[in-house]
Parts: structure tokens; sequence; C-alpha cells
């Protein structure tokens, strides 16, 4: 047996030091965090739904449940019918950010000059899932969502973007945009570990079963990729799942998680739709980090929004 020597004594409480020191700083910060979050104002959020050709009735609650249980959002919704669209021109300028749960009609000529006005001057959007296949003919719309798919798009709609030995690769081949395999859990790789939305998540984690997009074509300009997902079943490559894209002053955060009220109960779209949609509104996250034990990678998390407690 080693004697216990004074420079080993010494080594030890300074180890012992240096631990408490930083649980101390590591509290602090999760404090200054939750503080920050709770006398911050609300972000007011516009969902729009009331076309899609996924189940928009079940699918919009959740996200409403979601964002509503952390106490930092105040949603309006407007529900746009077929019948509704020649009447739908909001007053976008009194949201913090827009919603997109649709996937419909296309707006009037007015209302898409007012939106496209909105999101140049600083205002902000979030598309989830089958929102990024609307308005396929609307060139400003597809610049703000980078990418999209179905609706006719194709090779003159920009090329194919996905990642590829580290890098993201522009692809021009000729083809169809927007396709998916069988459903499935699926790993989320995050890319972009310095970004506010995917700093503070683990880096891999499952998403519950849903089908997951690939072959999504566009313009794919000013767009940042920070998580990716390989598309077994479908393109075999590793495919953009979360991404930012700045138009004009406006920032967007683009998703394509979400298809199903279903798969909207797994903590992977219910964390990076409250990150993204608190990023897109302010351009920071002032939710603390999320553990592997909340977002693990070896299983996929459900979890009912009432549940989320910060």
């Amino acid at each position: 047996m080693s004697a216990i020597t004074p420079f080993r004594i010494m080594k030890s409480l300074l180890l012992t030091f240096l631990a408490i020191i930083t649980a101390q700083l590591f509290l602090a910060q999760s404090v200054t965090i939750a503080d920050d979050h709770k006398s911050a104002p609300k972000i007011k959020v516009l969902l729009v739904d009331g076309q899609n050709n996924h189940d928009w009735k079940r699918c919009s609650p959740v996200m409403i449940d979601t964002l509503d249980a952390t106490g930092r959002f105040q949603i309006d919704r407007a529900t746009v019918s077929k019948a509704d669209v020649a009447n739908f021109n909001p007053d976008f300028e009194k949201y913090d950010v827009v919603l997109s749960n649709y996937n419909g009609a296309a707006w009037k000529k007015e209302t898409e000059e007012s939106f496209v006005k909105y999101i140049k001057n600083g205002g902000n959007l979030v598309v989830v899932h089958a929102a990024d296949n609307s308005f396929p003919k609307w060139k400003a719309f597809n610049e703000m969502i980078g990418l999209g798919g179905w609706g006719g798009r194709n090779e003159k709609d920009g090329p194919y973007v996905y990642w590829k030995d580290g890098k993201v690769v522009r692809d021009n081949s000729k083809g169809r945009g927007g396709s998916h395999g069988r459903p499935w859990e699926y790993k989320v790789v995050v890319r972009d570990k310095d970004h506010p939305i995917t700093r503070g998540l683990p880096t891999e984690f499952l998403q519950v079963k849903e089908e997951l997009y690939d072959r999504l074509r566009g313009p794919a300009q000013n767009m940042k990729i920070l998580a990716t997902a390989f598309a077994k079943g479908g393109s075999g490559r590793d495919e953009p799942v979360l991404m930012t894209i700045s138009y004009g002053k406006g920032r967007v955060f683009h998703t394509v998680m979400g298809h199903s009220h279903t798969s909207m109960g797994g903590v992977a779209f219910q964390e990076t739709l409250i990150r993204g949609t608190e990023w897109a509104a302010t351009g920071k996250v002032t939710f603390p980090p999320v553990t592997a034990s909340v977002l693990p990678v070896d299983k996929a998390a459900y979890r009912d929004p009432k549940d989320i407690k910060f």
C-alpha cells in the first residue's frame, strides 16, 4: 500500500475544490437560463392550418399544447379552409413568428405580398413537415423554406441537398422533388453543434416512428443544415431534418419531423419545435440543455405535452 503524501492530499483537495466550483457554475448558469425564461415576455405565435394532406386537425393541437406547456409562447390560430382563402389576410406584423401547418390552396396575391414584406422586414417563420409541400409555384416562399417536396417540384426548382463525407452536397441531377420510405424510428445526427437550436442537445437521438422525407429540392440559399438522418428505404442518403434559412431580415426554422399527432408525441419533435420556434422569433434559445436521458439514442422517447416542465 502506497503512503499518503502531502502532495497527494493537496491534489485531492484541489480536485474536490474544482469539482465544487464547476458544479456551482453549472447551477448558476441553469438558474440564469430559468430566470431569463420566466421573466421574458411571451412570444406571439400565429399558427396557420386548415388544409393539409396530413391530419392537421389532430396535429395542430399537439403543437399548441407543446408550446403552451413551456409558458414561453402565446398562440393564436388561423384555420383557413378552401372557402376562407379568398378572405385570408391576417395582420402578420402582430406576431413574432408564424408557425405553418398549412398545405393547401394558394393565398391571394395581396396576402402573399404582405407575408413576403413581413418576413423581409424581420418577421419569422417555422415550417413543419408537410408545410414544405405547399405553394410550389410561389418563388419567394420556396426561397424562405430552402427545400420543398411534391407539387410538381423537380430540377427546375433547385438541387437536391444532402450531407455526405462531412459536408453539404448540392446535387443538380434531374428528378422529382420529395419522397420517403416506410415509417421507422430514425436517428437524428446533429451536424451544427454550435447553433442555438442544437447547442445543448445530444449529438445523436432517436425520433419516434414516422416517415422521413428525402429528395427534397429547392433554392437552398442562405440555408444551414443543423441535423440530418439517414433515409433508409428512401434515397439512402443523409437527408436534412432540421434547417435554418435567412430571408431578408427574417429567420426561418424548417423541420421535416411531425408527420402525425402520434409522432409529434416524440420528445425529439417537441424539444426541437420549442427551441426552433423560440430561435426563429428571437434569435436565441433560453431553454436549458436536454440530457441524453431525456432524449436518448437507444430508444425513441414519447411524452405527453402536458408533462413538459421547465
